[in-house]
């Protein structure tokens, strides 16, 4: 399968099982594979996962709905509950972070840039979360890409053991595909794209 038809079939995939063909180690392996291979600017390499299974994937996702019920207006509680039931459903989450002192330490390193390390990390991630979900959705496990930070950061760094100087980006749930995605959409116009020729 070409690169290309490899992004056509990464989607968004909100109906999640526990029923994958491989191991926890085997997903484990492979997240942690695309996030070393994906480049990051100056060769940083300041990108981070934490990968959560079983009782901390679920773990992870009480401590959100928790801190949302603290949010969200009380007639969408519901909703959101059933939102974080269907997360709970997968097989597990990667959260992503980006490594503060990393960046630091490159803008002091490399004063005439420094103003573009923290746009450059944002890149960082996003290139490795692009990576993990391609090669999750190339073994037919289905993922979404969520963003519920920064409502609950302090307390999943404590509950996970991350170190202060990691910022969270966002997080991959995955699992089975236990649902087909609804045909997506792409615009393709002039306001888009600009080809010189």
């Amino acid at each position: 399968m070409s690169f290309i038809e490899q992004l056509a079939n990464r989607r968004s995939i909100y109906a999640l099982g526990k029923d994958v063909e491989l191991s926890e180690c085997e997903i484990s392996e492979l997240i942690q594979k695309a996030i070393q291979l994906s480049p990051s600017a100056f060769n940083s390499q300041s990108s981070r996962a934490v990968i959560l299974f079983d009782e901390f994937h679920t773990q992870f996702w009480n401590i959100i709905y928790k801190a949302l019920e603290k949010l969200v207006p009380e007639d969408k509680i519901i909703s959101t509950l059933k939102r974080m039931n269907s997360f709970s459903a997968g097989k597990g989450t990667v959260l992503f972070y980006e490594d503060q002192k990393v960046i630091r330490d490159l803008e002091e390193k490399y004063a005439l840039y420094s103003e573009n390390f923290k746009t450059w990390s944002e890149h960082s991630t996003a290139m490795a979360q692009l990576a993990v979900w391609t090669a999750l959705s190339e073994r037919k496990i289905g993922a979404s890409l969520q963003h519920y930070n920064p409502i609950a950061d302090e307390e999943i760094a404590k509950a996970f053991d991350v170190p202060k100087h990691w910022k969270l980006c966002s997080q991959l749930v995955f699992g089975s595909i236990e649902n087909p995605p609804t045909e997506k959409t792409i615009t393709v116009d002039n306001t888009r794209f600009k080809v010189m020729l």
